[in-house]
């Protein structure tokens, strides 16, 4: 397996575009995306547990709930949630996919993003759908900046793999940023495989693959109303069909989680106002369950992200998101440490604090990347989950997200 260039546009068959249409304000940034596959495609997806959902996942789950479609289109700027109309606007765009690609509007995956509760005008899209569609290539880039919002960089990746002799390729696109957290789905995630897998096992290993990605994911603690990932593979690779949980399945499997990790690592870093990416990594639990709640439970934390943004070795915020979050926690078998590039540095062995180089750990803690490595002494479990500091960069981005 290796990482390749082209994102979305990776797998044989998918080309994509983005543009700006006029739904944002500002004229340098994209705002409308598309991407789509010359062959009609199997179509899995995961969707926000928030019980106020944007119109687009309800038309979403009504266009692939026979387990394919063909083209995903994405605004940004309008999150289409909380209209009287919403659905409404979310069929009329998969309309005008349908229009312009000939293809059954029912083949078409819509999400939108951005501000809630502001009614979602379809002009600026129906003006654009000529200059998105004609657009149409190796576009993934564009794509990828046409679905940010507060996203300060695009996120995407692709790799290759083999199965069967065949080489296949998955690739896919993110955004995410604020309103961030680990209970599905946590962002947008767009994802395309030429790699030929049946509709019920790309779900299975999709909906498998989010519990220790995605949901393991967190900037601010709030899950949004509009959240998705999705994922459409067209079989242009030529593998036999992967029908089973079988070695091919696992094979798949291990290339998605590939692209995922990245890109959940990329929202992480990338959170509002972030400066760094904290990571966790949970050993010695008794329980999977445990073992990821403890994860979450350190980066979920305020006061630990606070500490990470300050670069202030203050264990004692780790054991106490530990002490509320793991239900058999003994504080007498936790140890943790601290990480980066410039070293790693213990701060507490069962339970109790040992003597450290504050200096060391404020050098260890200045870097981009910070490792939180806690180890509960209690079983043979782990889990990772990712997070980012908390600034006061966060606070003047979402005072005035809407004005």
């Amino acid at each position: 397996m290796k990482i390749i260039e082209g994102g979305v546009c990776a797998a044989k068959g998918f080309t994509a575009n983005g543009i700006h249409c006029g739904i944002r304000k500002n004229k340098s940034k994209r705002d409308l995306s598309l991407i789509y596959s010359d062959t009609r495609c199997a179509a899995a997806a995961v969707y926000t547990t928030n019980l106020v959902k944007g119109a687009p996942i309800a038309v979403t789950k009504q266009n692939i709930s026979d387990g394919y479609a063909q083209a995903v289109i994405c605004n940004s700027g309008n999150a289409n949630t909380c209209n009287a109309n919403g659905v409404e606007i979310a069929q009329q765009m998969c309309d005008l996919v349908s229009e312009k690609l000939s293809i059954p509007a029912s083949d078409v995956v819509v999400a939108s993003t951005g501000v809630i509760g502001e009614v979602l005008d379809i002009t600026p899209i129906r003006d654009g759908m000529d200059s998105l569609a004609e657009g149409l290539g190796d576009n993934s880039a564009f794509a990828a900046e046409g679905i940010m919002t507060t996203d300060t960089v695009r996120k995407e990746i692709a790799v290759s793999f083999e199965i069967g002799g065949k080489e296949c390729r998955i690739g896919g696109i993110a955004k995410g940023s604020g309103m961030i957290h680990p209970n599905m789905a946590t962002m947008l995630v767009f994802l395309t495989t030429d790699c030929a897998v049946s509709p019920e096992m790309l779900q299975k290993a999709l909906s498998t693959d989010i519990q220790d990605t995605f949901n393991m994911t967190s900037v601010d603690g709030d899950t949004s109303t509009n959240d998705m990932v999705t994922i459409l593979a067209n079989g242009k690779a030529g593998n036999d069909i992967i029908d089973t949980d079988s070695d091919d399945f696992k094979t798949f499997a291990k290339a998605l989680n590939t692209v995922t990790v990245y890109l959940c690592r990329n929202i992480a870093a990338d959170g509002e106002g972030a400066t760094k990416l904290v990571e966790c990594s949970v050993t010695g639990a008794s329980s999977k369950e445990q073992a990821k709640i403890a994860a979450k439970s350190v980066i979920c934390s305020s006061l630990v992200k606070a500490a990470m943004f300050g670069s202030d070795a203050n264990w004692g915020r780790v054991l106490c998101a530990l002490g509320y979050g793991v239900k058999d926690l003994n504080p007498n078998t936790v140890s943790v440490s601290f990480k980066s590039a410039k070293g790693e540095i213990p701060v507490c062995v069962d339970g109790a604090g040992v003597p450290f180089s504050e200096e060391l750990a404020k050098e260890i803690l200045l870097e981009k990347e910070i490792e939180i490595l806690v180890n509960l002494g209690v079983g043979d479990y782990s889990a990772c989950a990712w997070g980012c500091d908390l600034t006061y960069d966060y606070v003047r981005i979402n005072g005035d997200y809407r004005t």
